[in-house]
């Protein structure tokens, strides 16, 4: 019996200062810019894009907002030093048609410290591999697991 595929409303807004790094890392892994404003809808100094990645499985984006150091500043995340590693305790995961196809193509992109574990068979029977990006998020890229779809 195969899996159905993931439908949700769940959008992921990352907070960066810098938008040619996530861009530059993200499109090791096939995602492509959907969308940029500079200004987030307009007047503000901090800007937004969409990255968008498209797979036998569906669309994943990864929505982005800043592109300057004063996201920090932000109402909620001002509290933190600047400095502070993004992504603390969040996985972020991104299910894939090939996941071996996928490794084969990234892992010599991949500096050591990028890649926090390589493409490996887990206890529940699927592949995935898992990565730190520029800004310290945690990356999985998985073959399709049951979440309850």
């Amino acid at each position: 019996m195969g899996l159905n595929l993931i439908r949700n409303n769940l959008v992921l807004e990352l907070h960066i200062p810098n938008f040619n790094k996530a861009r530059e890392f993200y499109a090791i892994f096939g995602f492509t810019e959907l969308s940029y404003d500079p200004t987030s809808g307009g007047g503000s100094e901090l800007g937004y894009m969409v990255l968008e990645r498209k797979d036998l499985l569906g669309r994943t984006l990864i929505n982005f907002y800043g592109d300057d150091e004063k996201v920090s500043k932000h109402a909620h995340f001002n509290e933190f030093p600047s400095d502070t590693p993004r992504g603390y305790a969040v996985e972020i995961t991104i299910p894939v048609s090939n996941i071996e196809n996928i490794w084969d193509s990234v892992k010599k992109k991949l500096s050591s410290s990028q890649v926090s574990q390589p493409l490996t068979l887990k206890r529940w029977g699927k592949k995935d591999f898992r990565v730190i990006d520029p800004f310290g998020f945690y990356v999985r890229f998985t073959e399709l697991v049951n979440w309850g779809q």
